[in-house]
């Protein structure tokens, strides 16, 4: 087996880098001619393939130079790097362990082997290779930023405050781990980065991202210091170059397809009501509108001794994507949905239970907290046969100012809608009806709606009712998921870790008629009072 030299590698991914893919893709040729069995070129040339989307191509050359260089850490790095992108999840965490135990010796390494483990949900090993990015170079404010992120996901606060305040230390220019700060604790009239923010915004008001990073910050600041005003005013703000985008995904095809073709016979369907002896195949799948409570009920069920959370998992989506082979490059799309209801889902099922059984750390149950698998609950049910699905409700002016006022990932178009008031109340009219269609016609033992103002009220009795549906014997632990000391890698990561509190609720009343257009826009669906 041939010797990979580092510099080869890092210097060819440098020019990859700048768009220079024709140089690189010589210099491999050049490279395989030289010595076939010289595993750096066929990497070289799989990171090729994996930027140009030919991904089957990419993965055979990967495990080419796999099989060349089993045990060189650039190797098993880029391709566990890979596989997560992919939605492997299950492989990418084999193939970053074993990267892993090599113990990096680069930083830039180190810090990409974090990033896999902070996408497969293992903070707790990406804080140990963030540490190492850092300790190997301390100056990248990027390293310290991720390292920042895992700890807040872990719950570190203090540790996670230090780690941005580092980062920004080293780029005071950067406008992620300044608004990151805002949201990890209250801000007070003494104690605000009003003044960083707003000059963070005059530096970067021409870039979209970074006025909404900034502007969200600067509207929580202000809803902290009880300006309601001023702080919707920043939401607008900050939403406004995004905004002219946020009907460009075509949600009413997605509604639609959903419900397409008619589930009349559902609940004599045998596919969704036959369990299998498989008891690994019992995924719980928490879903809803974002910032209803799915991270919450999460934390519940994952407080339970048989139960470990998965976290936010795009695999179910993207393993149906693949079954449907369809055209487009999205995931979620309304000709997907048509072509997987007319599909064999057993082994989207088999497949998804292979992909997710590192997450599941040998617990009994698991969580997939992806909030927009609501789309495939039919789907979910027949491909998975012991599968539960419980989808968080709240009341409609709450959740759409809630979805409204947060900033979600900005990866992907689907949460487009969020960036308009009137493109999210659309949304949401069209989720009650979807969510009506899925409760008329699916079985009550396997699909469940819960009230988030519920959970709040009602703790233990919601919890009770929790368990019962998820076949989970009672477990106090439960009522105590706060102490929950799992990871939490979404927007609720810093309220999960305290008791229930009602302050959320009703928070719509606070903004009077800034939300009158809302209400409007909502029609029956909103509240009176």
């Amino acid at each position: 087996m041939s010797k990979i030299i580092p510099h080869v590698i890092d210097d060819n991914l440098l020019l990859m880098a700048k768009g220079e893919y024709k140089i690189v893709h010589a210099n491999a040729m050049s490279l395989i001619r030289t010595n076939v069995g010289d595993p750096a070129p066929y990497l070289l040339l799989a990171k090729l393939c994996f930027d140009h989307e030919n991904y089957v191509k990419a993965r055979e050359l990967f495990e080419k130079s796999v099989s060349l260089a089993p045990d060189n850490i650039r190797v098993l790095t880029y391709f566990s790097q890979a596989l997560t992108q992919l939605g492997e999840h299950g492989e990418a965490g084999l193939f970053a362990d074993r990267a892993a135990s090599l113990a990096p010796s680069n930083a830039h390494i180190a810090d990409t082997l974090g990033v896999v483990y902070s996408r497969l949900g293992f903070h707790e090993k990406a804080v140990l290779c963030f540490q190492q990015a850092v300790s190997l170079d301390v100056k990248p404010a990027n390293y310290h930023y991720n390292l920042a992120a895992s700890l807040q996901f872990l719950g570190n606060f203090e540790a996670a405050k230090i780690a941005y305040e580092e980062s920004l230390r080293r780029a005071p220019e950067l406008y992620r781990p300044l608004a990151s700060l805002v949201s990890l604790e209250k801000q007070s009239v003494e104690k605000n980065k009003i003044d960083a923010l707003l000059a963070s915004y005059q530096r970067w008001k021409k870039d979209s991202d970074a006025v909404l990073y900034i502007g969200h910050a600067l509207a929580k600041t202000y809803e902290d210091l009880g300006d309601y005003t001023t702080s919707f005013e920043w939401l607008k703000k900050a939403k406004l170059g995004k905004s002219v985008t946020a009907n460009a995904f075509n949600y009413e095809g997605v509604f639609s397809a959903a419900q397409e073709p008619a589930i009349s016979n559902s609940k004599t369907d045998k596919a969704l009501e036959t369990p299998s002896d498989k008891l690994a195949s019992c995924p719980i799948f928490i879903v809803g509108l974002p910032r209803t409570g799915t991270t919450l009920v999460d934390r519940i069920l994952s407080s339970h001794r048989d139960v470990v959370s998965g976290g936010e998992l795009n695999t179910f989506a993207e393993l149906v994507k693949r079954a449907t082979s369809t055209e487009s490059n999205l995931v979620l799309d309304a000709e997907t949905l048509y072509q997987a209801n007319t599909l064999e889902l057993h082994n989207v099922g088999e497949q998804y239970i292979e992909a997710t059984s590192a997450l599941r750390r040998n617990a009994i149950r698991f969580t997939d907290k992806m909030p927009l698998n609501f789309f495939y609950a039919k789907i979910i049910l027949k491909a998975l046969p012991n599968a539960r699905i419980i989808v968080l409700r709240r009341g409609a002016m709450d959740s759409c100012l809630s979805n409204y006022r947060q900033l979600l990932t900005t990866q992907h178009s689907y949460y487009d809608y969020t960036y308009s008031l009137k493109a999210t109340a659309q949304f949401y009219r069209q989720f009650d009806q979807l969510m009506g269609h899925w409760r008329a016609n699916l079985p009550s033992n396997r699909f469940m709606e819960v009230q988030y103002e519920d959970i709040v009220f009602k703790q233990q009795a919601t919890t009770e009712k929790l368990l019962k549906f998820c076949d989970l014997e009672w477990d106090d632990a439960c009522l105590r998921f706060h102490e929950n000391k799992a990871p939490v890698s979404t927007a609720s990561s810093v309220q999960v870790r305290q008791p229930l509190y009602s302050g959320s609720i009703g928070r719509w009343k606070r903004y009077g008629d800034l939300l009158h257009e809302l209400k409007d826009d909502l029609g029956d669906l909103a509240e009176d009072v």
